[in-house]
C-alpha cells in the first residue's frame, strides 16, 4: 500500500458513516469515496464514467486502496451516493477545507447561489437542486455548500451556512437577495465584516443611500466625510471606469442600532464604453469596514469570482448544468466531488496550466494525479 495514500484530501473523508446495512457489503465507502473523488478530478462525467475510469485505473488503485472484490459497478455508486448523507459529507468537506485554506485577515468570501438544471425530476414532481456556495477569491476555493429545501429561498439559508464557516477577519460579499439583519449579524458574530448590495428589498435604506450619494455627488459631497478610488481598464474592445465614493457619516441614513457593526455606506459607478455606445450604472452597499474606497471597489469587484471562477467552471469545465444525476442525493453530494476535485487542482501549483488541461494530465500522468489527493497545504 502507498505510504502518501493515508495523507491529504483522502483521510478527511474516511469517518464518513456508511449509509449500508452491514451484512452484504462488498465494497468498502472509503475506497469509493476516492475512486470517485480521483475519476472527476480525471473528467468523469457520471457514475457510469467512475466505474470506467476506476477499472481502467484498477491495478495503480490497489497500491493504495483495498478493494477486496475490486471496482464497483456503475450501479452500486449510484446507490451509495444516493443514499450518502449530505451533511456528514459536507462536514468532512469543511474539515478538509479548514486544514487546506489560507486563514488571513482580509480574505473575502463571495457568497451565491446556483441552480443544477437537469437536477429535476418530472415524474416525482422534484425540483431542481437549489444551492448556496462560499467561495473564497483569496484562496482560490470553494469553503462550503449548502443546499435550500424545496419550499425555501436562499435567505434562511445561507445564516444556516455562515456559522458553520470560520469569519474570523474575513470579509464577507453578498447580492441584494442576503441584504438582510440576520445576515449581518451572523457575519458580525462570527467576528467577520460585511459588504452588502442594497436594492429594493430594503426600500428605506437604499432611498435614503441613493439621496445621500445622488445629491452629494452634485457639489462634490460637500459637508460630508468620504473617501474616493477610482480604476480604468481596458479590453475585449471595451473600457470600464469603476468609480467607489464611501462615507461612515451615516446618522440618518442606516441607523447601525438595526445593522450591526454598521460603519460606512458606498456607492460604485461603472462606466463601460464599447465603441461609441456608453453605459453608467450605480450600485449601493452597506459595510461594516471603515470607510476605505479602494478596498470597498476591490471587494466589490472581487464578489463576481464565484459567478466567473466557480460557478462558470462548475458549467462549463465540470458539465454542472447538463448533468442529469437526480435522484435522492445524488445530485448534490455528485456536486460536492465536484467542488473536491477543484478544489485540488486549483490548490495544485506544481503545474501552470489550465484547469481543463490540469484534469486531462491527472488522468495521464499517475504521479501527479498522486500529487493531487495527496496535498496537505
Amino acid at each position: 500500500m502507498d505510504a502518501k495514500a493515508p495523507c491529504g484530501a483522502l483521510r478527511f473523508f474516511r469517518p464518513m458513516n456508511d449509509p449500508r446495512e452491514k451484512r452484504g457489503i462488498r465494497h468498502r465507502l472509503p475506497d469509493m469515496i476516492a475512486i470517485a473523488i480521483t475519476a472527476v478530478i480525471c473528467n468523469a462525467d457520471g457514475w457510469e464514467d467512475i466505474e470506467i475510469f476506476g477499472k481502467c485505473k484498477a491495478e495503480w488503485f490497489a497500491t493504495f486502496l483495498d478493494l477486496p472484490h475490486g471496482i464497483p459497478s456503475h450501479d452500486t455508486f449510484a446507490r451509495v451516493f444516493a443514499k450518502l448523507d449530505p451533511d456528514g459529507f459536507e462536514s468532512c468537506f469543511r474539515q478538509w477545507m479548514a486544514h487546506l485554506s489560507d486563514t488571513s485577515q482580509g480574505r473575502l468570501i463571495a457568497v451565491d447561489g446556483k441552480t443544477l438544471r437537469h437536477s429535476f425530476d418530472t415524474a416525482s414532481e422534484k425540483t431542481a437542486l437549489h444551492m448556496i456556495n462560499a467561495w473564497c477569491t483569496t484562496n482560490q476555493s470553494v469553503l462550503g455548500q449548502m443546499v435550500c429545501g424545496t419550499k425555501e429561498n436562499e435567505i434562511p439559508v445561507l445564516p444556516r451556512l455562515l456559522k458553520l464557516l470560520d469569519l474570523d477577519g474575513a470579509i464577507v460579499t453578498a447580492d441584494a437577495m442576503h441584504c438582510q439583519k440576520k445576515t449581518a449579524k451572523v457575519i458580525r458574530q462570527g467576528k467577520g465584516n460585511y459588504l452588502l448590495q442594497v436594492k429594493d428589498n430594503q426600500p428605506s435604506l437604499h432611498e435614503n443611500i441613493e439621496l445621500l450619494f445622488d445629491q452629494g455627488l452634485t457639489d462634490d459631497c460637500r459637508g460630508v466625510r468620504y473617501d474616493f478610488s477610482e480604476t480604468t481598464e481596458a479590453g475585449h474592445g471595451r473600457i470600464e471606469t469603476r468609480r467607489c465614493w464611501c462615507s461612515d457619516d451615516i446618522a440618518g441614513v442606516a441607523p447601525s442600532d438595526d445593522w450591526p457593526g454598521l460603519k460606512t455606506v458606498v456607492c460604485v459607478e461603472r462606466i463601460r464604453r464599447i465603441g461609441t455606445e456608453t453605459t453608467r450604472k450605480r450600485h449601493y452597499y452597506i459595510s461594516s469596514l471603515p470607510a476605505d474606497a479602494k478596498t470597498l471597489l476591490r471587494c466589490s469587484r472581487d464578489h463576481w469570482g464565484v459567478e466567473n471562477q466557480l460557478h462558470w467552471r462548475m458549467d462549463v469545465v465540470f458539465h454542472e448544468d447538463a448533468r442529469r444525476i437526480r435522484k435522492d442525493h445524488a445530485a448534490e453530494n455528485y456536486t460536492r466531488l465536484s467542488r473536491i476535485a477543484l478544489n485540488l487542482l486549483k490548490a495544485d501549483t506544481s503545474v501552470k496550466a489550465s484547469i481543463r488541461q490540469k484534469r486531462k494530465l491527472a488522468g495521464w500522468d499517475h504521479d501527479f494525479l498522486l500529487n493531487l489527493i495527496t496535498l496537505e497545504t
